[in-house]
């Protein structure tokens, strides 16, 4: 069985690395020319850390991040409304990951070019696809060799990202991503300590009026993963009084700029005036996601990751979950000879459970705690308060019993 993936990003990799452990080949376009280790951080909740274990990254993973052990939810004040622990102090078999997105992304990418050489194909567009009843022609232009060329496979992904070709082939009167008026403003800074240094806090509870921090381990230059130092990840929400199309373009920041958006936060544990003097790339992005889809798959063509379920990131999941899409997906590949029975049931396992995922998210997730404690007037946890965090992970099975104890999707796989 051929595959084609189109997105090198951490959901393709991913992807291509599940299919080569049970034996399918796969081919990764990539329209970037070059996947350079840029971004900010990203967490991996338990659930994804296990799959990455099982593809045989853990002990990577585990030396390129932070594990952190406590959530807490705080105030713009700082003063703690709520707490809970993460990952193995909280029952789990496996860590919460703090990472950069461009150190995971390039480890992910070292281990496709050693596993799998040749199979990630840089500077080629999708331009489209016909499928047919027996596979799919994917159109690309290869820039380097500045001509249109056809791939033929039997399962085309789209892992595309929020933007995704694919998914905008598929529903061509969607239209643009959803922006809920909210920036967020990302950087990174050394130097600046929080806490115990194992700690993600979550100050304010309202969008475009929050701040997120947490440490990581962060390349100590741009671009080179060689040598990594300890920064704190930071994200600003703010939202503009008078928005205009301009609002929707990423652009970069200066300290200054953060500066006085930062004017009314006094979180006393964090040094703000040596968080913006040491932060570097400082960047604004629009809050994005998409309704939840109908349907994902389409014959031989399916969708994966941020082109299939883009969410606002609340509760942790936007990289936990398309990571786990990729393992399914590969798991229902290898199960069958027909890709289209694989793809409806890649999708009837992912699909339902993702799209109320992306409707809860749009409902704070488990940050409706700090609301709620905010209109209460009252501080510490609470039997109502554990209830919507545990509700929350449910949706997802992302408790330590489902994570623990779940059949692996690596488990007897093979062809029926």
């Amino acid at each position: 069985m051929r595959i084609v993936i189109v997105g090198g990003g951490i959901s393709g990799l991913v992807a291509a690395l599940s299919l080569q452990a049970v034996g399918l080949e796969a081919v990764v376009f990539e329209e970037a020319e070059k996947l350079d280790p840029v971004g900010v951080g990203i967490n991996l909740l338990p659930s994804a850390v296990r799959e990455l274990s099982e593809l045989g990254l853990g002990a990577a993973l585990e030396e390129a991040s932070v594990m952190p052990h406590r959530l807490a939810y705080c105030d713009r004040a700082g003063d703690l409304l709520w707490q809970e622990a993460l990952g193995r102090p909280a029952g789990f078999m496996w860590p919460q990951c703090s990472v950069h997105r461009g150190v995971l992304q390039t480890l992910l990418l070292r281990e496709v070019d050693r596993r799998i050489p040749g199979a990630v194909r840089t500077g080629n567009s999708l331009l489209g696809f016909e499928a047919d009843e027996t596979g799919v022609d994917a159109q690309l232009y290869d820039r380097a060799a500045g001509r249109n060329v056809t791939y033929r496979a039997d399962v085309l992904i789209g892992a595309d990202g929020i933007n995704s070709r694919v998914r905008e082939k598929l529903y061509p009167s969607e239209g643009p991503a959803l922006w809920n008026g909210v920036h967020m403003l990302r950087g990174l800074s050394t130097g600046v300590g929080l806490l115990d240094g194992r700690t993600v806090i979550v100050a304010g509870g309202t969008p475009g009026a929050k701040f997120i921090a947490y440490p990581i381990l962060a390349p100590a230059r741009p671009g080179d993963v060689s040598r990594l130092e300890p920064a704190l990840n930071w994200v600003l929400e703010t939202r503009p009084p008078e928005p205009n199309h301009e609002d929707l373009v990423v652009q970069r920041m200066t300290a200054g700029q953060v500066r006085h958006q930062l004017r009314d936060w006094t979180i006393d544990f964090i040094d703000m005036d040596a968080l913006l003097s040491s932060a570097a790339g400082i960047a604004r992005f629009p809050m994005l996601d998409r309704d939840p889809l109908p349907r994902w798959s389409f014959g031989p063509i399916t969708l994966l990751g941020d082109a299939a379920h883009p969410m606002y990131p609340m509760g942790m999941n936007g990289g936990t979950q398309s990571i786990i899409d990729a393992r399914v997906l590969a798991h229902c590949l290898a199960r069958t000879l027909d890709p289209c029975r694989a793809l409806h049931d890649y999708e009837a396992i992912r699909r339902p459970r993702l799209n109320r995922l992306v409707r809860a998210n749009r409902l704070l997730g488990p940050e409706r705690i700090i609301k709620l404690v905010e209109q209460r007037g009252s501080h510490g946890a609470s039997e109502s308060l554990n209830r919507i965090a545990a509700h929350y992970k449910s949706l997802t099975q992302a408790l330590p019993a489902d994570v623990n104890h779940a059949p692996s999707w690596s488990y007897q796989l093979g062809l029926e």
